[in-house]
């Protein structure tokens, strides 16, 4: 039985077309990993294209098993030729770019230190449709209207090859092109959009400024109203240019300022036949506050007083009022006082203006008060940063000029929400001008004046979120319950504010930083340490004249007491060196 057993298995194994290499080798290795199971088949397989014809497998096992052990071909990985086209792909790109780049500084002036970002602008203005404010466009009245007003660059900035980053599409929008560049170096821009009443791009002249801003408030003045138009900005933007008129050096032609368009559409207004009868009449009043100190710029610069009467009415005592008869009056007294005005050298304008400058037509029926028209050239607004490096005066003015400013703001929103409190007691700007925030028939107007060059784009995205701040809280923006809401919370804590002497409001508490509040609260102590001391040096000054005189008044007698003479002078000069003495004590504060 075995023996046919045994010759039946090869015959099986024929049939089936199994190799006996194969086969046996099965028998011999059942454990064998697939892997080396593979490889010996392969082996067999090539064993078995080597056998005859007859089933006569040929000499050639031993070369057989050689090949059988030799690993088989790999095939070759791809990520080579990937890297190798990304490499290419690089080099492409960066000739692209370098070739652009090429073509630019061709087309555009490589001497412009920005002319990339001057290039960006261009191409991002090449995709706007800009449709400007024009003449003829309508005169829309608001009880505060918010417009902003961008300069031409200077001779100083053209000279300097800087780059324009402001651009005005439409009558009511302005963009600010502000550069940047990310952390790989790569330059780009970020704009940013502001809504105003009105916006006047470089070609815009004064008239056309006044028609929309400070005209439509000059019919207010003869209803019985109360109007204000500031002009505001960074030192240098042209609020002197927009108020005053133009400049040619130290030479003024006030004919083309705001002041002189405001004169004369009063008195063209006045001899009309509807006011012509109603016995008004005009007078004038020019004035500035530098340092918290006002000054009459039409008598001599002469020191005023701000004080209130019994009837709560802020009165500046001294003030005079000037009166005219025709526009010419009118801007032969804006020249005299205009170069009476305080200015100083700052890091923007070798001639800055460092006061607020107000400039007031008055209406008076019968002596009475009638109608205020206020005209304010603020001093230029700078940040702490820029005058750090400065002189005390210099610093002590920037503080009370960003001081006094937030206090407008404040005034400027009280007004806008219409509320029963007005903080006007928080500077001497808002103290002098307080009758023109307050009452149902007040309405202002604010200029925000901006430099276009790249240098000063901090600053004008400071001017332009300042003014954006009044706007948006202005009544025909929106938003009324929500800040209707807000004012019920906070009119009782403003009260208490006033009541307890704080000087500045929570909001204004947000907006500057702790060293600024110092800055505040130093600032205003000194201001009223001041105050007391040239009160006190006043007050011994008229008692050392009266006792001096009398003194002296004894020695021109024949017969006088020498005795007499020598104790009361001894006891009048002991006298005066004690006030002197504790003027002297109240001096050591500020002066450190």
């Amino acid at each position: 039985m075995s023996v046919i057993t045994e010759s039946q298995c090869p015959l099986q194994e024929n049939e089936m077309g199994v190799d006996p290499c194969t086969s046996t080798q099965t028998r011999n290795n059942l454990s064998v990993p697939a892997g080396r199971t593979r490889t010996r088949r392969q082996s067999c397989a090539t064993e078995a294209s080597l056998t005859n014809g007859n089933g006569n497998t040929e000499d050639h096992l031993p070369a057989a098993r050689t090949n059988s052990s030799v690993s088989p071909v790999r095939r070759k990985s791809n990520i080579v030729k990937e890297m190798e086209k990304m490499k290419n792909r690089r080099e492409e790109k960066r000739a692209q770019i370098s070739e652009i780049r090429t073509k630019r500084a061709q087309e555009y002036d490589s001497s412009c230190p920005n002319w990339e970002f001057a290039q960006m602008i261009k191409e991002f203005r090449a995709t706007l449709d800009c449709r400007p404010i024009s003449i003829t466009d309508p005169i829309e009245e608001h009880r505060i209207c918010v417009c902003v007003r961008k300069r031409p660059l200077n001779k100083q900035e053209r000279l300097k090859k800087e780059c324009d980053v402001i651009t005005v599409p439409s009558k009511c929008v302005l963009l600010v092109h502000e550069p940047k560049q990310k952390v790989d170096l790569t330059k780009y821009l970020e704009t940013q959009a502001f809504r105003f009443d009105f916006s006047f791009d470089e070609s815009s002249s004064n008239e056309m400024v006044y028609r929309f801003t400070a005209r439509p408030l000059v019919e207010t003045i003869f209803e019985g109203g109360k109007a204000t138009c500031f002009a505001y900005g960074q030192t240098g933007s042209g609020k002197t240019h927009t108020m005053g008129g133009d400049f040619s050096g130290r030479t003024q032609n006030a004919s083309k300022g705001i002041y002189a368009f405001a004169s004369q559409d009063v008195f063209l207004l006045l001899n009309q036949p509807r006011y012509r009868n109603q016995d008004l009449e005009v007078y004038v009043t020019f004035f500035e506050i530098y340092n918290g100190k006002v000054f009459d710029l039409l008598n001599k610069k002469t020191k005023l007083r701000v004080l209130e009467d019994g009837k709560q009415q802020v009165q500046v005592v001294g003030l005079q009022e000037r009166q005219v008869s025709c526009a010419e009056d009118v801007i032969r007294m804006i020249e005299m006082g205009s170069a009476c005005r305080t200015s100083g050298q700052t890091f923007a304008n070798a001639s800055s203006s460092r006061s607020h400058a107000c400039f007031q037509i008055i209406l008076r029926r019968r002596g009475k008060l009638s109608g205020k028209f206020s005209l304010v050239d603020l001093a230029g607004n700078e940040r702490g940063a820029d005058t750090s490096s400065a002189d005390r005066q210099t610093r002590m003015e920037g503080a009370e000029i960003n001081k006094s400013l937030l206090a407008l703001k404040e005034c400027i929103r009280a007004l806008g929400q219409n509320k029963s409190h007005t903080p006007f007691r928080e500077s001497k700007l808002t103290q002098v001008l307080r009758d023109s925030f307050i009452g149902t028939n007040s309405r202002t107007c604010m200029i925000a004046m901006i430099s276009p060059g790249m240098s000063s784009c901090e600053y004008t995205l400071n001017t332009l979120r300042y003014a954006d701040r009044v706007k948006e809280l202005s009544p025909h923006n929106g938003g009324g319950e929500a800040q209707n809401q807000m004012e019920t919370e906070n009119e009782e804590t403003e009260t208490s504010r006033e009541g307890s002497g704080h000087s500045l409001s929570k909001d204004e508490e947000e907006d500057i930083s702790p060293h600024m509040l110092n800055l505040h609260e130093a600032t205003t102590q000194i201001n009223e340490l001041e105050e007391k001391i040239v009160e006190q040096l006043r007050e011994l000054r008229q008692r050392m004249t009266t006792k001096l005189d009398y003194l002296l008044g004894i020695t021109e007698k024949p017969d006088y007491d020498l005795e007499t003479f020598v104790s009361r002078t001894k006891h009048f000069v002991e006298e005066s060196s004690r006030n002197v003495l504790s003027v002297r004590g109240m001096l050591v504060p500020v002066s450190d």
